[in-house]
C-alpha cells in the first residue's frame, strides 16, 4: 500500500475512478427509476446511491478541470 506513483500515473487513476463512478451513478440511476412503481423505499435507496456518485464525479471533475464548473451557492 505504499506504491509511489508518478503524476501521470495519478492522472491516470483519477480518470479511470470519474470514469467507474460515472457509470454506477448511471446504473444506479437507472435501478431507481425501475424500482419507483413497485418498490418505492429501493428507489429512495438507488437515488441516494446515485447522488453519492454524482457528488464524487463532482469532485473529480474539479480536481481534474480546477474551475471548469462554477461552484453551487449554499
Amino acid at each position: 500500500m505504499t506504491d509511489v506513483v508518478d503524476s501521470d500515473e495519478l492522472l491516470r487513476r483519477m480518470q479511470r475512478a470519474k470514469v467507474c463512478a460515472r457509470k454506477e451513478e448511471r446504473t444506479w440511476r437507472e435501478r431507481g427509476d425501475a424500482l419507483r412503481e413497485d418498490d418505492p423505499a429501493g428507489a429512495r435507496d438507488a437515488a441516494v446511491r446515485a447522488t453519492a456518485y454524482e457528488v464524487v464525479l463532482r469532485v473529480l471533475d474539479e480536481i481534474l478541470t480546477p474551475g471548469a464548473h462554477e461552484a453551487r451557492p449554499e
